[in-house]
């Protein structure tokens, strides 16, 4: 299996042993409480939820509406997770012990980068937890409780006067002192049209996944970076199929990293859903799990909750050589043969991103789309190869 090979090969092991320890310890307000945290694992149907304090971290995630199969009304799932602002752990200690193992230097400008991003990761979550939100200046929400990772998820019904590509903002309600990602919009797809799955670490921002320093780095110290001719290509695709077509960016990474790589999608990509893995790693090393682990598995399971939404849409997915994307997307189309339009994978040859040579060897390729015709599937190297393969595929529908 490649991604078991991948790990030994680049010694994955050895590095999450080093890593410094960064387990979830009691908050200094000691929350949450014992009971909190064993009546988290009935989720929504916890008995005794929680609402909202000043001392909490709250986010928002954006999302996409979609009509009903069955009623042909809209709904959306909207996910939202909440902390500790208090972390209940000396920073410092652990900014020092990354940093030196990153090789940079005590008082280095770049530690307080890495405090920022540890935050993401060392806040205590909070399960149990109702988040109020008003959507689009009107409707107020009820969200959760969260369940043990402290994150919920609600299908809920939205007013019938919305249209295709409409975004719709909403807001959290929350008292003051309480902080986050408060602010979420919801974009609006009917049942038919085009669609995009994009894959990120290493298809649009490089993380190089198969180095575990190299994840290490790209997350906690370097500065968010697009893959080379990315932005340019995904503007000509949306300006291609659509202004109001959705966007679901689907990363193996926690979502711990939810406000970071928002960020970056934000800066330099179409709006869209950011689809992360719902766990939250209290330890350094399970952010690299994540991303090596079990992530065709994941995909395939998070493209069929999007075929759920959207079965008539016709999909584009786009994805490259580091992590299992080519197995992913030939399982999801073997599926959903009529669903999947084109497959674009990046053949990424940096070593240092894809690990070992065998992910860019020819039979990859063809093992994983076995039986799925050539016009529909392509290996890239640039970019730039991509334009006229969609243009075709846009004509063929």
């Amino acid at each position: 299996m490649l991604e078991k090979k991948t790990r030994e090969h680049c010694k994955f092991h050895d590095v999450e042993s080093k890593l410094p320890d960064v387990k979830k310890e009691p908050a200094a307000d000691g929350r949450p409480s014992s009971s909190t945290d064993v009546l988290s694992i009935l989720g929504k149907w916890n008995p005794l939820p929680h609402n909202i304090s000043a001392n909490d971290t709250v986010w928002l995630f954006d999302n996409t509406a979609y009509r009903n199969p069955k009623t042909g009304k809209w709904e959306a799932e909207f996910v939202a997770a909440v902390f500790d602002q208090d972390t209940g752990l000396e920073v410092s200690t652990v900014v020092a012990d990354l940093a030196e193992k990153l090789g940079i230097g005590r008082g280095d400008a770049q530690e307080e980068i890495i405090r920022q991003r540890l935050m993401l990761f060392m806040q205590s979550i909070l399960p149990g937890r109702k988040v109020k939100v008003t959507f689009g200046q009107k409707d107020e929400l009820a969200l959760g409780p969260g369940g043990r990772y402290g994150i919920s998820s609600d299908i809920k019904p939205l007013r019938a006067d919305f249209k295709d590509g409409d975004i719709v903002p909403s807001v959290a309600k929350v008292p003051q002192g309480a902080n986050g990602v408060l602010h979420m919009n919801t974009a609006f797809a009917e049942p038919e049209g085009w669609a995009v799955i994009s894959d990120v670490d290493d298809t649009i921002k490089v993380t190089q996944t198969s180095s575990p320093i190299g994840i290490i780095q790209s997350t906690f110290v370097a500065q968010a970076t697009p893959v080379a001719g990315m932005p340019e290509l995904y503007t000509f695709i949306q300006r291609l199929i659509s202004n109001s077509a959705p966007w679901f960016y689907l990363s193996a990474s926690p979502y711990n990293l939810y406000p970071f790589l928002a960020d970056f999608r934000q800066r330099y990509y179409p709006q869209g859903t950011l689809i992360l893995r719902d766990a939250s790693w209290m330890n350094l090393a399970g952010l690299l799990s994540n991303l090596t682990l079990g992530t065709q598995e994941y995909k395939v399971e998070r493209m069929t909750k999007v075929n759920s939404w959207l079965p008539k849409r016709k999909m584009i997915l786009i994805g490259d050589s580091t992590q299992s994307d080519p197995e992913a997307y030939g399982e999801i189309y073997n599926k959903n043969k009529k669903w999947v339009k084109l497959i674009l994978i990046r053949r990424v040859d940096d070593i240092a991103a894809v690990g070992i040579e065998e992910k860019n060897e020819p039979q990859r390729f063809e093992k994983a789309f076995k039986h799925i015709p050539k016009n529909v599937w392509h290996v890239f190297d640039n970019p730039e190869e991509c334009y006229p393969i969609i243009s075709e595929a846009i004509k063929r529908g």
